[in-house]
C-alpha cells in the first residue's frame, strides 16, 4: 500500500513551499489510491504555539486537502527513547563530549588544510574511564550517529540518480546533551514505524537523504527504506528562497487577500511541471497527477500568474459557491453583475456599496449637459438590462454625445468608478431612486458648468 506524510512543525504559519509539499503529497496518494499520512513534527517546545497547529489544520482544510491518518511526535518520546538504546547496544550510536567552540576549532582546522570540515571520530577512541571521568566533571554527552562506510545511492523520482560519500559527511547527532531527539532521528523511526512507502520532500533535504538512508538501514533494515522524491525549492520573484518568514506569500496572507484555495491548488499543483496552470478543480488534479511531470529547476512563484488563475475562477464560479462570502443581502443577480470584473472576492464588498450604499458625487467639470439629458430621459420602471442600452440612446439623441463622452461621465457619477462591470447588468441593481440622485448631486457640485 503506497503511503506518503507530510510533516509540519507548529512553529510557524504554513507558507507555498509548505502548501505545495502537503498538496504534493496528497495528490500523489490519491492518484495511487494511497494513504496520506499528517505528522506534527513538535518536538520544539520552545518556538511551537497552539494557534500554528491550529493554523496547519485550518489551512490544509481550506486548500481542500485531507489526511487519512495523524501522529504527533511529542506523543512518542518513549518510542525514540527504546530505538536509540537499540543502536547504543549495536554500537552505532556514541557518546561525545565537545563543546561547540571544540567543534568550531576542528573545523577551522581541517578548513585551513582545505579538508571536509568532518567530525574526526574522536569520542570513539574514548575509554570508559574517560568518560567517565568527563561526566564526573559535570560534561553531559550528546549522541552521534555512526555513519557507514562507503557512499549511499538512490534514484530520485524527482532529481534522478543520486550518490553521496558518506566520509564526506559527519556523523550525525542524533541525540542532544538535554536527552531530546533530533529531527533526522526522530523522523526516520517515525517513517519506519508508520511504513512511509514514499517520501516527497523539498530539495534542500537532498544532503539529509544519504544519512536517514543509513539510519534506515540500521533501524528496519532494507526493506524499510522509503523511496525520494525532491521537489526543487520555489524561489520568489526576485529568485530566493522562500522562508515562513516572508508573510506576504503565507497561506494566511493569501487568504486574507481574497485568493481562492482552488486558484492556490491548481496554481501549486503544476508549478515546476511540464504542465500550464489551468483553473481546474481537485478531481482533475488528482486524475492528470504524475511525479514524472516535475523538472529539475527551481520553479518561481509569479503572483500574476496566481491572480490570473484566480480572476478565471471567479468568473464561473456559482452564486450557491460564494454566497456565505459576499456581502449580506447581495443575489444571484447582483453576483451575475459583477463576477466578471474580479480578481479577488474582496473586490465584490466594494460594488455592493455601489449598488446599495451611498457615496460622495465627483466631480465632473463639462459634463453637466449630458448628466442633465440623464436626468430628463430617466426611464420609467420597472428597469432591466434592456434599460441601458436604451437610455445611452435617448441621451445621445439628447445632446449628440457617443462614445467616451457620452458613457464615461455616466458610469462615473452612478458608480464612482472609472471602470468596472458592465453597466447594462449593474443599472437595475442600482435603481431609478439611487440614480436620480446621484445624478442630481452630479449636477449640483461645482465645476459641472455646461
Amino acid at each position: 500500500m503506497i503511503k506518503v506524510r507530510f510533516a509540519p512543525s507548529p512553529t510557524g504559519y504554513l507558507h507555498v513551499g509548505n502548501a505545495r509539499a502537503a498538496l504534493v503529497n496528497f495528490l500523489f496518494a490519491r492518484a495511487q489510491g494511497g494513504i496520506f499520512l499528517l505528522r506534527l513534527d513538535d518536538t520544539d517546545t520552545e518556538r511551537g504555539k497552539p494557534e500554528y497547529e491550529q493554523g496547519i489544520y485550518d489551512d490544509l482544510r481550506w486548500l481542500g486537502i485531507s489526511w487519512d491518518e495523524t501522529a504527533r511526535q511529542s506523543d512518542r518520546f518513549a518510542r525514540y527513547a527504546e530505538v536509540a538504546e537499540k543502536l547504543k547496544a549495536a554500537g552505532r550510536l556514541y557518546p561525545c563530549f565537545e563543546n561547540e567552540d571544540e567543534l568550531a576549532s576542528k573545523r577551522a582546522a581541517l578548513v585551513k588544510r582545505k579538508l571536509p570540515p568532518v567530525y574526526d571520530r574522536a569520542a570513539l577512541n574514548m575509554t570508559a574511564e574517560q568518560r567517565a571521568a568527563a561526566e564526573a566533571n559535570g560534561k553531559r554527552p550528546y549522541w552521534r550517529f555512526k555513519l557507514s562506510d562507503g557512499a549511499t545511492s538512490w534514484h530520485d523520482l524527482v532529481l534522478g540518480s543520486r550518490n553521496i560519500k558518506l566520509g564526506t559527511v559527519s556523523d550525525p547527532v542524533l541525540i542532544r546533551a538535554d536527552g531530546s531527539p533530533l529531527y533526522t532521528f526522530t523522523s526516520v523511526v517515525d517513517d519506519v514505524d508508520f511504513g512511509i512507502t514514499q517520501i516527497i520532500r523539498g530539495e534542500d533535504h537532498v544532503s539529509n537523504t544519504a544519512v536517514q538512508i543509513d539510519l534506515f538501514n540500521a533501524i528496519g533494515g532494507a526493506a524499510c527504506v522509503p523511496r525520494f522524491a525532491h521537489l526543487p525549492l520555489i524561489s520568489g520573484g526576485e529568485g530566493e528562497k522562500l522562508s515562513k518568514r516572508i508573510g506576504s506569500i503565507s497561506l494566511k496572507s493569501l487568504r486574507k487577500d481574497g485568493i481562492e484555495p482552488a486558484a492556490i491548488t491548481a496554481y501549486l499543483a503544476r508549478l515546476g511541471t511540464n504542465k500550464d496552470p489551468a483553473p481546474v478543480g481537485m478531481e482533475e488534479l488528482i486524475a492528470s497527477f504524475n511525479l514524472a511531470d516535475f523538472g529539475r529547476s527551481p520553479p518561481r512563484f509569479d503572483a500574476k500568474q496566481l491572480l490570473g488563475l484566480n480572476r478565471k475562477l471567479l468568473h464561473h464560479l456559482e452564486f450557491e459557491m460564494v454566497k456565505d462570502r459576499l456581502p449580506e443581502g447581495a443575489t444571484p443577480a447582483f453576483w451575475a453583475a459583477i463576477r466578471g470584473n474580479l480578481d479577488l472576492l474582496t473586490e465584490a464588498r466594494r460594488w455592493w456599496e455601489v449598488v446599495e450604499g451611498e457615496f460622495s458625487p465627483p466631480e465632473l467639470p463639462g459634463n453637466s449637459a449630458v448628466l442633465r439629458a440623464a436626468l430628463d430621459t430617466l426611464p420609467a420602471t420597472p428597469w432591466s438590462t434592456e434599460t441601458w442600452k436604451a437610455w445611452t440612446a435617448a441621451i445621445a439623441e439628447a445632446t449628440g454625445a457617443k462614445g467616451r463622452a457620452l458613457f464615461h461621465p455616466l458610469r462615473l457619477a452612478l458608480t464612482g468608478e472609472e471602470h468596472g462591470p458592465e453597466m447594462a447588468p449593474l443599472l437595475p441593481l442600482i435603481g431609478p431612486e439611487r440614480a436620480a440622485k446621484r445624478l442630481a448631486a452630479c449636477v449640483a457640485a461645482r465645476g459641472t458648468p455646461g
